[in-house]
């Protein structure tokens, strides 16, 4: 199974956990996972990002790796979400996005077919 990782965003923590909510009424998609974490570092969202793969029966090893990827791959971004949050202030997270690739696209095929 192939996994991405992303940072999406910064988000007020109780816009965030009020997302987390409805997701979890709703029946949150499988295979897409959104993280909040206070701080911008790889130790951090590798700490909240520890549950999930025995949430979906993911592989954590490969996982692991892929968020790893992210960080060693994407100074920029990393730099920039790390300002962003610091501008933000304390009652703020930065939002981070695990996936299974394949329902990942499935959820952009069907925006995109909300839009047409």
């Amino acid at each position: 199974m192939n996994y991405t990782f992303d940072i999406v965003g910064i988000s007020p923590v109780l816009n965030f956990f009020d997302h987390q909510l409805k997701n979890q009424q709703n029946h949150q998609k499988a295979g897409i996972e959104y993280v909040g974490s206070p701080v911008c570092t790889l130790d951090a969202l590798l700490a909240y990002l520890e549950p999930i793969p025995s949430k979906w029966g993911w592989d954590e090893d490969e996982i692991m790796n892929t968020v790893i990827n992210f960080w060693m791959n994407n100074s920029e971004s990393i730099r920039y979400w790390k300002l962003r949050l610091e501008d933000a202030g304390k009652d703020n997270l930065l939002v981070a996005r695990l996936a299974d690739i394949h329902a990942l696209k499935h959820e952009f095929e069907l925006l995109l077919e909300k839009k047409i």
